[in-house]
């Protein structure tokens, strides 16, 4: 338990990686100067009646025949290539800002002091070294497609910075690396990794990078966009809107930002064979939303909290991983305050 007088009561911390939207546009493979701005389609649809029935309608077949014969009718938003185009180009940028050594708002010297001093020490021994390496295969590998990338026959990745007098290009073919693991001696990989690190160790340096994605996946196929959460059921009557922004089909920033830091392999269950989720995106809790699961739980002293609390006043943790996760959900950013009473 901390002693009162080193508790931060509001204790902030602006997020590290900043990506914009992505925008969403067809080209062809061989032929790629000639692309055009994806647009949403507006499609109505007949469907089936699919979904789970009352035991009631489910023993007697008339009630089913009645409830069937009922069209599912549906008005969706949709994406799709031209007819002749046979690819998919994804365009976003990606600021990496330093400066994870003060937090952005912080209402305890004393707490404030052992921080910044357990971050220092942490940068002078590991510099953000692993960390940059697996935001960078993460950028490498395009998981950032999401649901894209798969059936892809090819994906190319091109990355610059854009950084004045550092300027430097890279290129990677997605396809030849894994999604699953973050073991790479590729040197394309460790030189954008370094940079993102150089970035990340700094007191108030940044990295700009222009990221330019394509995925081959054949003439006029559908492309998925990111998809509108409707609060207010009672509006419209579409049940599926896609994002857009200016007219252009676009993924959310958000969704990229949660790919690109999809790299905790770190937490109890990753090497389970039962276990299916994979590498998860950097959360407090190690929290999957559509496998309902929180993988790092208080309880199991494996969640964000519980590290921080003791890393951040001096403390040693167990392993190099726990403290690679702390610096990793620290550049995630966040407020967490700890209660004084």
């Amino acid at each position: 338990m901390a002693k009162k007088e080193n508790i931060a009561s509001v204790l902030a911390f602006e997020k590290k990686l900043v990506p914009s939207d992505g925008y969403l546009y067809g080209t062809k493979w061989n032929d790629r100067a000639n692309e055009t701005a994806l647009k949403l389609i507006e499609k109505s649809v007949r469907g089936t009646i699919s979904n789970r029935l009352k035991k009631a309608t489910q023993d007697d077949p008339a009630k089913l025949n009645n409830e069937v014969k009922n069209a599912n009718l549906q008005t969706v938003d949709v994406c799709a290539l031209g007819v002749e185009q046979d690819t998919l180009k994804l365009h976003f940028t990606l600021k990496v800002l330093g400066g994870v050594q003060q937090p952005s708002a912080c209402n305890n010297a004393l707490f404030k002091q052992s921080y910044t001093t357990a971050v220092t020490d942490y940068i002078e021994r590991e510099n953000f070294t692993e960390l940059g390496r697996r935001y960078a295969i993460n950028l490498a590998n395009a998981r950032f497609l999401w649901r894209n990338r798969v059936g892809a026959e090819n994906i190319e990745v091109q990355i610059k910075a854009l950084n004045k007098d550092s300027e430097q290009q890279w290129t990677f073919d997605a396809t030849s690396f894994s999604t699953r693991e973050f073991q790479s001696d590729d040197k394309n990989v460790n030189s954008l990794g370094d940079r993102i690190a150089q970035a990340l160790a700094s007191t108030d340096d940044f990295l700009m990078l222009e990221i330019n994605c394509y995925a081959q996946t054949g003439k006029a196929q559908e492309v998925y966009p990111s998809e509108e959460l409707v609060l207010d059921k009672g509006k419209g009557n579409k049940s599926k809107i896609l994002y857009q922004v200016n007219n252009i089909a676009a993924l959310h920033s958000q969704k990229i930002g949660n790919a690109l830091r999809s790299i905790d392999t770190w937490y109890p269950e990753f090497d389970d064979v039962d276990s299916s989720a994979g590498p998860i995106a950097i959360e407090p809790y190690g929290a999957v939303t559509n496998l309902g699961k929180a993988y790092r739980t208080p309880k199991d002293k494996q969640d964000f909290y519980t590290f921080f609390d003791n890393f951040a006043r001096g403390g040693k943790l167990g392993r190099i991983e726990d403290e690679h996760y702390v610096m990793a959900t620290l550049v995630r950013g966040g407020v967490f305050g700890e209660s004084d009473k």
